[in-house]
């Protein structure tokens, strides 16, 4: 590089030979060349490579199974080898081919179409603390209530309070394989399942239709998966640490108050970076879709108000009336 560097700045290849002590045919040599000339370190053998025809003969045997590093390093070791594990471990992570990742498709649902609903769990022992969370499949328009409890009355009380959230009702509403929800999978055949009798009674007086995603399979309510990633970072941690600073522990209503206010100021209004849209304007075109509720549910917008919102911290006064002193003032006072 410093001969390219002489040239290019006109110097002779006496002058060069002169300034860097080559040369002046070592000198043509590397200025003729393409590219400058790089240090390669020459191949070292592995210690494995003397035991390959075994290993090999061992992987082709216990085919189509794989045979685990551990093992291999139990059987090698008699016969000399004294390499470690993690060399080992290498070379056998090169005999097996890598899985190409499973294609992501994403499935996008008609306005009115889907609800998808699952349970995020934050905290568990002495005092648990869940969240019911239901988005909407189009518009990605999402309610959150805080719980102590998964039971069923509770998770009916979640669905009764995101359906008038929402101003209707989904034709599908998506969940998890909740024991609140399916009691037993492929109980009258393929993809007939045994759902808990208070859901079909909840469904049958909302009008949606429950359906259950395929076990291990998170990808089919993806939607609701990412937004509970998004409800952690995005407002339960920051929220948690603000009370943990002061020695204070979130709560349900705590966290109900805040969410609410969140969901109407940060979550719905964003622009969602998979639709390039904001919720809240996507669900105006999905609402006229939805299922009208019940005439008894009905109790007029609520996401166009905002709600009353208890103290996020309740406080009681210590402070006693005038009154209560008198008798320390005056003792003959009755």
């Amino acid at each position: 590089m410093e001969l390219r560097i002489l040239k290019q700045q006109g110097k002779s290849i006496r002058e060069m030979q002169r300034l860097t002590g080559h040369s002046r045919n070592t000198i043509g040599r590397f200025l003729r060349g393409q590219n400058p000339p790089k240090y390669e370190r020459p191949a070292r053998g592995s210690q494995v490579d003397k035991f390959e025809p075994y290993l090999k003969e061992r992987l082709t045997a216990a085919h189509p199974h794989r045979l685990p590093a551990p093992v291999l390093l139990r059987e090698l070791q008699p016969r000399g080898y004294t390499g470690s594990l993690r060399t080992l471990n290498y070379w056998l992570a090169k005999q097996y081919p890598v899985a190409e990742p499973e294609p992501l498709v994403r499935f996008e649902t008609e306005p009115g179409a889907q609800m998808q609903v699952d349970w995020a769990i934050f905290r568990r022992g002495p005092s648990p603390l869940s969240a019911f969370v239901a988005t909407l499949g189009c518009s990605r328009f999402t309610y959150v209530e805080f719980v102590t409890s998964e039971r069923f009355e509770v998770l009916r009380a979640c669905h009764e309070h995101a359906f008038e959230y929402f101003q209707g009702v989904p034709r599908n509403v998506l969940y998890d394989n909740m024991k609140t929800v399916i009691l037993e999978r492929n109980v009258y055949g393929e993809g007939r399942h045994k759902f808990h009798p208070g859901l079909w009674e909840l469904a049958s007086t909302y009008g949606f239709a429950p359906k259950v995603c395929q076990p291990y399979r998170a990808q089919t309510k993806g939607k609701v998966e990412r937004f509970i990633r998004y409800l952690r970072y995005s407002f339960f941690h920051p929220l948690r640490s603000q009370l943990a600073s002061a020695g204070l522990q979130l709560d349900a209503a705590t966290a109900n108050a805040e969410v609410l206010k969140w969901l109407r100021d940060v979550a719905n209004v964003r622009t969602h970076d998979t639709l390039k849209a904001r919720p809240v304007d996507l669900l105006e075109a999905e609402r006229p879709a939805l299922l009208p509720l019940p005439s008894a549910s009905v109790e007029g917008p609520v996401i166009d108000r905002a709600p009353e919102l208890p103290r996020s911290w309740p406080s009681s006064t210590l402070q006693r009336p005038p009154q209560s002193y008198d008798c320390f003032m005056n003792p003959e006072a009755p």
